[in-house]
């Protein structure tokens, strides 16, 4: 297997039934690209540790949710959709991801990085749905708890359609546009991307 990308997803995954086995802690990516029958070079150059399995997952994901994002339709209903395909990424690996957010609480190093991941990822989403409505850290900000709350939710729906899971991020969202009034169309003049990343994520 010399494709990247096929690399990194085979590894991903295998790290996430890595997680799902033995939890956040116990996680050995060597461990898991033997049990995915891949190269340990190939492992090493693409995930080294756990920071990088963090970003690529987080990238992956956000990609998963980016790709064909609707351009029709309101700003709102856009948001809900790339919120909830980003759920569908980590319902691929429920498990894995459930067992993940147990264990990171005590992983400040983890923790600290997966909360910064999670608020770029917000951006991202934000600018890609074409809500406007005050600066980008502050809506990123306020789509970060809409994304803790609706990921709760997820964490407790075992129905086959998530349609708990997004009962909750519509009545999280309700909740913030009465709160912050930032899910309105962007106006004309801010229609330049505003998205302040500095960090590669492939």
């Amino acid at each position: 297997m010399d494709d990247a990308p096929d690399i990194e997803a085979a590894l991903v995954a295998a790290c996430f039934e890595e997680i799902a086995a033995r939890g956040w802690a116990r996680l050995s990516i060597p461990a898991a690209a033997r049990a995915a029958g891949l190269p340990l070079d190939a492992a090493r150059r693409h995930i080294p540790d756990r920071c990088a399995l963090l970003r690529r997952f987080g990238a992956m994901a956000d990609a998963f949710a980016l790709k064909d994002a609707p351009a029709e339709g309101l700003p709102r209903d856009r948001l809900f959709d790339l919120v909830m395909r980003r759920i569908d990424f980590l319902q691929a690996h429920r498990a894995g991801v459930i067992a993940l957010l147990r264990g990171v609480p005590f992983d400040p190093m983890a923790a600290a990085l997966l909360a910064g991941a999670s608020l770029r990822s917000m951006a991202w989403l934000l600018e890609a749905s074409g809500c406007g409505g005050g600066p980008l850290p502050l809506r990123a900000a306020g789509l970060l708890a809409v994304w803790g709350y609706t990921v709760q939710a997820w964490q407790k729906d075992d129905s086959a359609d998530l349609s708990a899971t997004m009962a909750a991020l519509d009545r999280a969202l309700s909740r913030a546009e009465q709160a912050a009034g930032w899910l309105s169309p962007r106006r004309a003049a801010e229609t330049t991307p505003d998205v302040p990343f500095t960090e590669q994520e492939g």
